[in-house]
């Protein structure tokens, strides 16, 4: 029999993944399987040769023991342990696994107690409320299977950015090192364009062998758009996309007597412009649009009236505000993620540990409030003015939308981030006007992740986003950008609305550890697709310029509120000689993104 080949054989290590979760048992091992699985998808080289040259350790996520399912699996077609497996229970108990928030226990018991064997039967018995009565089960989580099914429904096939991230980064290793002779290997597809949910992998890479033109070569998840020099520009803008954006380019080029093909931009049978992107937007008459904005939603219009923003870059990024420390419920102390932040270059940190309502968290008390603040001063002069601790807090909104401390607490800290963590089900205009009472309060700084949303998990609550954008413009509450993978809230398709507003964005990694604060890159890719510039991000700022912004805003709400927003004692006023962030690349694989911890 033929042997399987690296996308076959990741199915069937994947279904094993599934299978041995089922079974029960410890969860870590069978996790190990599918993200096994899911870089043996992405792998670009033949996976004979790799079983064959014993590199199969070189995968991330592959150790001897998956290194010899893998082995099996690819030389006979199944393994068995996985036959056995497959005894067990149908196909249709294991689809049910792809429901966010359905856990294999769960599973089981639904087949076991129910007889349910398919995700279709499962969707008709949660919606005759059959899954009510049984003990474990019960109105809640058949709410949450029906959520799951629709979240599952419109986002299948769809991977977290920052997944899509590390598979493109193991594919692109494997094809430099192929013995096909492949350069200059780039991301292509909707990850280059920053889409906060990746459906298709791709890249593209230049080839010295090509004979017939561009070709695509098709490997599991992966996507490798094979090109030449002449043609490399072409080729990635092509493989980039989207379809609307391209469709646009195609009426320019169209009202110019010019086409577009996968050789390039021609006039007859001339060519005009190939080998770059920037030359066949120069070719169009277009402004250079970056990937980001390539979604069919006026960019071309603006690009040809040249009037595209220039896009906030992870190296505008000037300080880290909204991260934890282990007083609530990060892994880091204060000075860890201080040094950390200024390590990497930045500016300035600003804590924002939870607040006393986050029971489930380690919210502060009054009193660790005090000590922590104590230390942040007792750091921030070993700084001598070069670097800062911002002294913030998130604090809860409550049910009726006020904080959970009085004002005489809030005055203390330096900035506030509001953020909702609890009742999302409220109705649409008794959660909005919660969350509208929040942001009137004078003494907060920052709508923390407004819609709640956790990709690929649950949806956001119900609220009016206009509404609430508009009543942070007018008390200059800065709405954040939150750059945690899962959640990416508030979401880019907004950002345009909330510039026109008024509003002023901050891109915060909401990190839980020194590893996290990296996550603030995902925070700008989706900036840069919401079309913000550097000018409207808070923590773009340089110190002198961010502590002037905080005074500012806390002398217009002194003014409008009658209320005395800032604390007593005197702030630390920055040395004019501080020196500019490096820039910041791409984070690697990070372990509460990896968990979905939030």
């Amino acid at each position: 029999m033929a042997k399987l080949d690296a996308s076959q054989v990741a199915e069937m290590l994947a279904e094993y993944g599934r299978r041995s979760a089922l079974r029960g048992g410890n969860p870590y091992r069978s996790k190990a399987y599918i993200r096994a699985a899911e870089n043996l998808g992405a792998l670009a080289e033949a996976l004979e040769r790799i079983v064959d040259e014993g590199r199969l350790r070189e995968i991330p996520g592959v150790g001897d023991a998956i290194a010899d399912i893998i082995t099996k699996i690819h030389r006979t077609g199944t393994h068995p342990s996985l036959e056995k497996l497959r005894e067990e229970v149908p196909e249709g108990v294991l689809e049910m696994l792809s429901i966010p928030g359905l856990r294999a226990e769960k599973v089981l018991k639904l087949h076991k107690e129910l007889g349910i064997n398919s995700i279709e039967e499962l969707e008709a018995a949660a919606k005759q409320d059959r899954l009510k009565p049984v003990k474990g089960l019960g109105w809640a989580l058949q709410r949450k299977i029906l959520q799951g099914i629709e979240i599952r429904r419109t986002s299948k096939g769809s991977r977290h950015i920052h997944r899509a991230a590390a598979l493109l980064d193991v594919a692109k290793k494997n094809l430099a090192r192929s013995d096909a002779g492949l350069t200059r290997i780039s991301d292509a597809g909707d990850f280059r364009r920053g889409s906060e949910l990746v459906s298709k992998l791709a890249v593209v890479a230049q080839s010295a062998r090509l004979k017939d033109g561009p070709t695509v070569v098709k490997n599991g998840d992966l996507s490798v758009h094979l090109t030449d020099r002449k043609r490399y520009g072409i080729t990635q803008l092509l493989a980039t996309g989207s379809g609307d954006h391209l469709d646009e380019l195609r009426k320019v080029a169209k009202n110019k007597g010019l086409e577009i093909t996968e050789d390039g931009v021609l006039r007859g049978k001339k060519m005009i412009a190939a080998e770059s992107e920037a030359e066949i937007y120069k070719a169009l008459g277009l402004q250079f649009i970056e990937p980001e904005l390539r979604e069919g939603l006026g960019e071309v219009a603006l690009a040809a009236a040249d009037k595209l923003p220039k896009l906030v870059t992870d190296k505008d990024i000037r300080g880290i505000l909204h991260a934890h420390t282990n007083r609530s419920d990060g892994v880091n102390t204060l000075e860890q993620m201080a040094e950390a932040t200024r390590k990497r270059g930045y500016e300035y940190f600003g804590v924002a540990d939870h607040s006393r309502s986050a029971h489930y968290a380690g919210g502060l008390s009054m009193e660790e409030i005090a000590e922590q603040q104590v230390e942040a001063d007792r750091l921030n002069e070993t700084y001598g003015g070069k670097f800062r601790i911002f002294k913030g807090i998130e604090s809860d909104i409550l049910p009726d939308g006020s904080l959970d401390y009085p004002d005489d607490v809030l005055r203390r800290f330096d900035f506030v981030v509001a953020s909702v963590h609890g009742q999302f089900r409220k109705e649409k205009k008794e959660q909005t006007e919660r969350i509208l009472r929040a942001v009137a309060n004078p003494f907060v700084t920052i709508l923390g992740h407004m819609t709640g949303r956790q990709l690929l998990r649950r949806p956001g609550y119900d609220v009016d986003i206009e509404n609430i954008l508009r009543s942070c413009a007018k008390h200059h509450v800065a709405v954040e950008i939150n750059a945690n993978p899962w959640r990416l809230d508030l979401d880019w398709r907004w950002h345009g609305r909330a510039l026109e507003l008024g509003c002023m964005m901050s891109v915060n990694p909401d990190a839980h550890s020194t590893s996290e604060i990296d996550l603030t890159h995902w925070g700008v890719e989706m900036a840069r697709k919401g079309g913000v510039p550097a000018d409207r991000v808070i923590n773009a700022m340089g110190l002198p310029a961010f502590v002037a912004w905080l005074e500012h805003r806390d002398r217009q709400s002194e003014s409008a509120h009658g209320v005395s927003v800032r604390h007593a004692r005197r702030r630390q006023r920055p040395s004019p000689g501080s020196q500019p962030a490096k820039r910041i690349g791409r984070p690697r694989m990070l372990p509460a993104a990896r968990s979905g911890r939030l």
